[in-house]
């Protein structure tokens, strides 16, 4: 029995010495174990590297057709690994849109000293094209150009032979402006000039971005038009917000009163009946079409009279030929004995 409890102290003892030299923090020392567990706290916190998805989700809204246009900053201050989540957040925006000829179209304008058109609106009409595209984007480095950007976004990206569609067609037209630095060239005029035309902005900056700039290219209300993240490492956070504000709501997805098909259109709706039915006066309900069979019954007294009247005519057709046939024998006879005129 000694010798059993000896080999149970001994192996316990071989077990407390193995854990505390795996675990040991030199006596428990309180500054050791502060920064062990912030490391911890640190790196479970710390999200995963994400690289660009080249997959298509379904996750796309249907209820507003768009012209859009990202104008990036890929000036020096942004560095290789903060622009490639830039281009996961544009990626990650064309998922969240229904892109299409007849939906919403993207451009991106890439800016820095100079401005590049990277693609324009008519040259990607589906996702997948469109996510190829981004991921061939290179970042530009040297300066900050805002202004240029938005002008050239303006003249260059936002035309019909871009592929912008005409105004009668209604169709919103929206920049994002994505920057971390203050622009080197003057924002204000340009970005009037781009409201006015009717180009709605939003303006996303991020880190070291000058708000006072931000405030001074977005469109009204700034508290919907100008947004801020701290690093490019959240700027992925912000496509739910965009959705919310882009996409809108489907009217006949959040309810409606017609009786058989709602028809969205932008922010409102109409109703339209099914085949075979016609939609009533109160523009909701709908009523089965009624087929009118017309039987007619000739009267026979109609059909004697129609009868002597086309015998009547025959005579009388008869008659005139006759006559103009002894005319023409009576002239042939007067040409004969004068001769010909």
């Amino acid at each position: 029995m000694k010798s059993l409890f000896g080999s149970l102290v001994y192996c316990l003892f071989l077990f407390v010495s193995d854990v505390y030299g795996t675990y040991r923090l030199n006596g428990f020392d309180p500054q050791q174990v502060t920064a062990q567990s912030y490391a911890q706290r640190r790196n479970n916190a710390r999200p995963p590297l994400r690289t660009l998805d080249l997959s298509v989700t379904d996750n796309s809204c249907r209820s507003r057709p768009l012209d859009l246009v990202f104008i990036i900053d890929s000036s020096r201050s942004v560095r290789p690994g903060e622009f490639e989540k830039v281009k996961i957040f544009l990626a990650d925006m064309v998922d969240t849109l229904d892109v299409g000829p007849e939906a919403t179209r993207v451009a991106v304008v890439n800016y820095a000293s100079t401005v590049k058109i990277e693609f324009l609106l008519k040259a990607h009409l589906n996702k997948p094209n469109m996510k190829q595209a981004i991921t061939r984007i290179e970042p530009l480095a040297a300066g900050t150009m805002t202004g240029l950007a938005i002008k050239s976004a303006m003249t260059e990206a936002f035309t019909e032979e871009s592929g912008a569609r005409p105004k009668s067609k209604n169709i919103a037209k929206v920049a994002i402006i994505v920057t971390d630095g203050r622009p080197q060239d003057q924002v204000e005029e340009v970005s009037a000039a781009a409201r006015g035309s009717g180009i709605e902005i939003y303006a996303v900056g991020v880190d070291r971005a000058d708000m006072t700039s931000l405030r001074l290219m977005a469109s009204n209300p700034l508290e919907d038009h100008v947004f801020y993240v701290e690093t490019y490492g959240v700027i992925e956070k912000l496509t739910s917000k965009f959705r919310e504000t882009l996409c809108g709501v489907d009217p006949c997805a959040i309810g409606h009163d017609c009786e058989h098909i709602c028809v969205s259109s932008n922010v409102s709706h109409h109703c339209k009946c099914r085949t075979g039915y016609i939609l009533n006066l109160d523009q909701k309900t709908c009523t089965l079409k009624q087929m009118k069979v017309v039987v007619v019954v000739e009267d026979p007294c109609k059909c004697e009279a129609r009868l002597a009247f086309q015998m009547q005519t025959q005579a009388a057709l008869q008659e005139i030929t006759a006559r103009l046939t002894d005319m023409t024998g009576r002239v042939e006879q007067i040409e004969n004995i004068l001769g010909p005129v």
